[in-house]
């Protein structure tokens, strides 16, 4: 089966965006060929190059979305006229849906009508056949008469209160932003030597990579799975630069973006997520449940096997914490519960191990620094030598933090403390060490440690100190705890199920999906593959009607068979 992978700043460059799930997606399932079509998110991310891939990779094609550049094309006055009334009526679209959320209690998306769902497909397929037809969409997707367009939308009485404000600096930044969220419109990925020559197109991500997708299903009919470990809706939103971007901007890239995630979710054939928290979100854009698959990130747990299979290394009295060190892990929270732990027990010790630092980390870091020195001043006496402050701040990768399953190894509880927080892999590395932990309900946490461990109110540091307190004093409770979350997490996040849960889906998606390619001398009828199995078989796999083919002789050719239907088969 040949699949296409579309990314979004992601695979195959180095330290793209969900690149560790793609590498090991696409070294799992080596039965399969892949091609890869990724979208680079600018200058810095294309000048650091590209991981190695493996044989079973293909082509790779690119094309970044951080420029527009300038396809050089120029259009004629009855691809003028089409390109003023494709785009008209995607702004018209938009601009009566920006705002939704504001005007009407609604997300931008969710809930529209079949008739303006339409209107949204239509007019984006309508942009993409007129780039194919002229070669390119670039210069007009930066002309005036995209701007006037738009400036039309806004002032129809059907536009939405928020975006009939929009003034013209916001017309030329909206027009501009819509541009490049277009780009995917101007590549020429779309033709049989292309995502067209696919069995599946899988897009790895919401966005552009989904907009590809659609494409790629509009021109040849390949269908489509969308997987998305973070909705791309909701990162739009949080990534949106509020007090720069004029809310007309915002509404009507809101409503842009939810008719993209809307119209991914109708055509697709299934739509994947990773934790219950994206389901919602999706749903909420308008998939169908019967679509809707939950596929976990899979984890390497090989580097936590050892430790996890001797969980009496740990020390008694320590708590861990590690993780990227950023304000949203609420680290202040954490020391404020720690302290209230080390009054009732002396002996207890608090690890901060950093993995990275934010951007705003640095202060951050600074900041908990000096809280730790204010709350827990030296001691002169105690079970602590003079100068030993219980609670210590690391970094991975030195002598006393060599590796994450070390770090993991040191401690009787793991420590979680978030206020905002994704999938919680570093939660799913202290399961596979066979760990108790102590985590805040945000984001996926309950989902997955699933009854395995303690979960607490985020900001709440007297009931994450209650928590911590009661496993610190009771290690038959946290050995039972850390076992149960082993089996969890060697049953759900590793690898290997989210490989065989991607190949599953693969064969279903393509045995619902008669081939769309010709065969040479063949009938019209379609096929369920492009390249049958049976002509990967070794030997002679017919013969002539009612006798058995002989077997080839060391060396010869094997008789060619004779059925009604001549198939070529490469190699």
């Amino acid at each position: 089966m040949r699949i296409g992978l579309v990314t979004e700043g992601g695979y195959p460059y180095v330290g793209g965006d969900a690149g560790l799930w793609c590498e090991r997606l696409v070294r799992g399932l080596g039965q399969h060929e892949f091609d890869l079509y990724a979208f680079s998110r600018d200058r810095r991310q294309e000048q650091a190059g590209r991981v190695p891939l493996p044989p079973q990779v293909g082509r790779v094609r690119t094309a970044p979305l951080w420029t527009a550049g300038d396809d050089g094309v120029t259009h004629g006055r009855r691809a003028r006229r089409r390109f003023a009334e494709c785009y008209g009526e995607l702004t018209s679209v938009l601009a009566t849906m920006g705002g939704g959320s504001r005007d009407r209690g609604e997300t931008p998306g969710r809930d529209r009508s079949g008739d303006e769902a339409d209107r949204f497909g239509s007019a984006l397929y309508g942009l993409a056949e007129l780039a194919r037809d002229e070669g390119g969409l670039a210069g007009a997707l930066r002309s005036e008469t995209a701007v006037r367009a738009l400036e039309r939308a806004c002032r129809a009485p059907g536009a939405s209160r928020t975006v009939r404000e929009a003034r013209v600096p916001d017309l030329l930044a909206a027009a501009g932003h819509l541009g490049r969220a277009l780009t995917p419109l101007t590549v020429d990925w779309y033709e049989d030597d292309g995502l067209g020559a696919a069995d599946l197109c899988h897009a790895a991500a919401g966005g552009a990579a989904a907009l590809a997708g659609l494409l790629a299903r509009h021109f040849t009919g390949v269908p489509l799975l969308v997987t998305e470990y973070g909705a791309h809706l909701r990162t739009h939103y949080l990534t949106t630069d509020a007090g720069r971007t004029a809310p007309a901007v915002r509404a009507l890239l809101a409503a842009f973006h939810g008719g993209v995630a809307a119209e991914a979710y109708r055509r697709a054939a299934l739509v994947t997520h990773g934790n219950a928290h994206t389901r919602r979100w999706q749903e909420r854009c308008g998939a169908d449940r019967a679509k809707l698959r939950t596929v976990h990130p899979g984890m390497d747990a090989t580097a936590f096997t050892e430790v996890g299979e001797s969980p009496e290394t740990a020390d008694p009295d320590t708590l861990v914490w590690i993780g990227r060190i950023d304000p949203a892990k609420d680290l202040v929270s954490l020391l404020h519960a720690f302290a209230q732990v080390h009054t009732q027990e002396p002996r207890a010790r608090l690890r901060i191990v950093s993995t990275g630092i934010g951007s705003d980390g640095a202060a951050y870091l600074g900041h908990c620094r000096a809280l730790a020195a204010q709350l827990f001043p030296d001691e002169a006496e105690g079970p602590h030598t003079v100068g030993d402050n219980p609670v210590s701040f690391e970094e991975i990768g030195t002598p006393e933090a060599p590796t994450r399953a070390e770090v993991y190894a040191s401690g009787a509880v793991i420590v979680l403390s978030s206020v905002v927080e994704g999938f919680p892999a570093g939660l799913v590395e202290a399961m596979f060490c066979g760990r108790a932990t102590v985590s805040t309900n945000v984001g996926a946490v309950v989902e997955v440690i699933g009854g395995t461990g303690l979960v607490v109110p985020p900001r709440n540091p007297r009931a994450l100190a209650e928590a911590c307190l009661a496993l610190l004093r009771d290690p038959e409770r946290r050995v039972r705890l850390g076992a149960a979350a082993r089996a969890r997490a060697l049953e759900l996040f590793t690898v290997e199920q989210n490989v065989a849960a991607f190949h599953d889906m693969y064969l279903e998606i393509v045995a619902r999906s008669p081939d769309r390619h010709a065969v040479p001398g063949g009938t019209d009828d379609p096929l369920p593959f492009a390249t049958p199995a049976e002509a990967h078989l070794p030997g002679s796999w017919t013969g002539l009607p009612g006798r058995a083919a002989d077997p080839p002789e060391t060396g010869a050719t094997a008789p060619r068979p004779t059925p009604v239907t001549t198939l070529e088969v490469p190699g």
